[in-house]
């Protein structure tokens, strides 16, 4: 497959669970695919899956980091911010060192992840910023305010983008996807049966019960999208956050 031959992606939190996948995916359509995180290991195991991968270690929360992220990557047609993080925690318990490491990384690690590579697209006739956000970008969810606030604000910021670029070939979207089949709704299961009591069985059909169609959305569900919105026929697409959820609202 060649849909993206020539093309090179830089994917953030590309080490495991969804980044992982979009890597490979990527990778299996002829694009170059560098993936970034903080940890070595993990993103040596998705880099020895397919020869296309690449890796670079960096901490998206960094400054300088994500400079350095691009300049050794090098020039990049298609940036996918996909790293981030969640805890969940009642407001009234939500310190205030939570609540600056879910917008760290899930707000701040996007903006200066989107910023570089709109920098670097600069003069560039084609390009492709992708923010992987959230549901909880689109509505609230209890227990998880400090996520849901930074969700809600890479949507913001990828609308801002997008307007700035809008008479550019780069287009800026972001994607919404439910509870995803990943490792972070692991935690999210352990933490629910943690504290309620409930079987590993029961925490997973509470989250998949989110959904009208009462399933975890699968990570190959979300790299589609991102491969269309690099695919001919999306250039029209920009300033959108869409929805990966089984129809929830």
């Amino acid at each position: 497959m060649t849909l993206l031959a020539g093309r090179r992606a830089l994917i953030t939190g590309g080490g495991s669970g969804l980044g992982a996948d979009l890597a490979l995916r990527f990778a299996d359509q002829g694009a170059e695919v560098w993936i970034a995180g903080r940890r070595p290991a993990p993103l040596q195991a998705t880099a020895a899956r397919h020869p296309n991968i690449r890796t670079v270690t960096a901490d998206i929360t960094d400054e300088a980091q994500v400079t350095a992220m691009f300049d050794t990557a090098g020039p990049c047609d298609i940036v996918i911010a996909n790293a981030g993080a969640s805890e969940s925690a009642p407001l009234t318990r939500t310190t205030l060192a939570s609540w600056q490491q879910m917008l760290d990384v899930n707000l701040t690690g996007t903006f200066l992840t989107l910023r570089e590579a709109a920098l670097r697209l600069k003069g560039q006739d084609w390009g492709r910023l992708i923010a992987v956000a959230s549901t909880a970008g689109l509505k609230g969810y209890p227990y998880v305010s400090a996520y849901t606030a930074a969700k809600h604000g890479t949507i913001g910021l990828v609308k801002s983008a997008a307007l700035e670029m809008v008479k550019t070939g780069i287009t800026v979207n972001a994607l919404c996807p439910g509870f995803l089949d990943t490792e972070m709704t692991d935690h999210s299961v352990a933490n629910i049966m943690e504290k309620t009591g409930k079987t590993d069985a029961e925490a997973r059909a509470s989250l998949a019960a989110m959904s009208p169609q009462k399933r975890l959305i699968q990570p190959s569900e979300v790299s589609s999208a991102a491969l269309w919105l690099c695919s001919p026929g999306s250039e029209g697409i920009t300033g959108q956050a869409i929805s990966i959820s089984g129809g929830e609202t």
